[in-house]
């Protein structure tokens, strides 16, 4: 089996509490920073470690704003998070097809 697509998997992504965010996001244009503690039962703490490890990385953009008086963090992908976040899926879906050929 080459091992070469193992090598160049994405490690800001697939480390295992952000590979749920960006999958999450990428399903979604845009979620609250509630609604993705909520979906994947993170810690605040947890999340806002991996979002800004993701928004360090260039892959999650976070807006903040206020709604009915109290703050709101909006989190989105980025096209550059998009595009990071294919790629991993087709290195992975490379993984399969070679495992199914062993």
């Amino acid at each position: 089996m080459n091992p070469e697509p193992f090598l160049q998997l994405d490690r800001v992504i697939h480390e295992k509490g952000r590979l749920p965010i960006v999958s999450l996001l990428a399903a979604s244009p845009a979620l609250s920073f509630t609604e993705i503690r909520d979906t994947l039962r993170m810690t605040d703490g947890n999340l806002s470690v991996h979002l800004r490890t993701l928004q360090e990385a260039g892959y999650v953009a976070l807006t903040k704003s206020f709604q009915d008086r109290k703050p709101l963090t909006t989190c989105a992908l980025t096209p550059a998070g998009r595009q990071a976040f294919a790629n991993y899926v087709n290195l992975l879906e490379e993984i399969v097809r070679q495992a199914k050929n062993l």
